[in-house]
């Protein structure tokens, strides 16, 4: 009896395999960086009843139209707005993401760009690799204290609330903003909920860890950057999408605010020529905010293991829909 059949949009690492190639043939697009092109994601989109996919993959109405066999998409990602969610629904495909595994790693990166644009990390040690270092000054390549500076946290979900625990090691006070109030953030973390605009006008820090919604898309405006101190630094480890990059960039130039730390973009691969990655007080990722080996792999597992229960006529673990 021929297996069903299982198309993934990069390489992943054999050993967390093991799951799906037990009930499933599996086919796997040979590069672990290029995306696979959307002619080859549709052709194997027809003949597949799974589907693992990246964040970057557009999974829309057409590969669901066209994919009469489709039974599961397994996203490798909290996030599943590459999706089209309502077209799923109508092929009655079940839609998986990878929450909860990713919640720390994530918090540790995201709280790694405050440190690293506060302190001016990347551009020191830039200085020195390239023979700049040439005597000691007081003031030379001088940052922003972190501790006992205020934090605000927009969107608290598990991630949010992680960064705020870190936050609380650094004596922050912690501010957030969210959909809804989290008393249980506020009774153990000290957190504070505040409405948007005063939070940015309060914190010397805006971390931005919201999902990506209608309401939350381009929130980070001219105006959101201009209700913030000039001595803050805006932080992006949420969704590109939720930032006006013009904006943003004009904020820089002129000095409306201090410096950004960006792990998302709205265009990913973010272009090298574009204005954000010219600027010294910009610390700008690859989008690796759960890319540690550990993490990756129980991603991977996850995404693994929904598709072949799915497959087997069980619920998924992490089910969208």
């Amino acid at each position: 009896m021929q297996k069903p059949y299982v198309f993934i949009t990069r390489k992943l690492p054999e050993e967390t395999l093991v799951s799906l190639k037990e009930i499933a043939d599996v086919g796997m697009w040979p590069s672990e960086e290029e995306a696979v092109p959307r002619k080859v994601l549709l052709k194997e989109a027809q003949k597949a009843e799974g589907l693992l996919t990246m964040l970057s993959d557009n999974i829309d109405k057409e590969l669901f139209d066209n994919a009469p066999s489709l039974k599961v998409v397994a996203n490798l990602a909290v996030g599943y707005d590459n999706i089209d969610i309502e077209a799923a629904k109508m092929k009655n495909v079940r839609v998986c993401n990878t929450p909860d595994i990713l919640t720390d790693s994530t918090a540790d990166l995201t709280f790694s760009l405050i440190l690293a644009t506060a302190r001016r990390i990347v551009e020191s040690a830039s200085y020195v690799k390239e023979g700049k270092w040439n005597s000691w000054g007081p003031l030379l390549l001088a940052g922003a204290d972190v501790h006992h500076k205020t934090i605000g946290i927009v969107g608290m979900g598990r991630i949010g609330e992680a960064v705020a625990r870190r936050a609380k090691g650094f004596d922050m006070n912690i501010l957030y903003h969210n959909r809804s109030r989290k008393p249980e953030a506020e009774k153990k973390l000290g957190a504070v909920y505040r409405d948007f605009y005063d939070l940015l006008k309060e914190s010397d820090f805006v971390v931005c860890l919201a999902p990506l919604t209608t309401e939350t898309k381009g929130m980070f405006n001219r105006e959101a950057f201009q209700a913030m101190k000039q001595s803050a630094i805006f932080i992006n480890a949420g969704r590109g999408a939720s930032v006006d990059e013009e904006a943003l960039v004009d904020a820089l130039k002129n000095s409306v605010i201090a410096g950004a730390g960006l792990d998302v973009y709205v265009i990913e691969p973010i272009a090298a020529d574009h204005p954000l990655l010219t600027m010294k007080q910009v610390v700008a990722l690859p989008h690796i905010g759960s890319a540690s080996v550990e993490t990756r792999k129980k991603m991977s597992e996850l995404a693994c293991r929904n598709i072949a229960k799915v497959i087997d006529g069980k619920k998924a673990e992490t089910p969208v829909v």
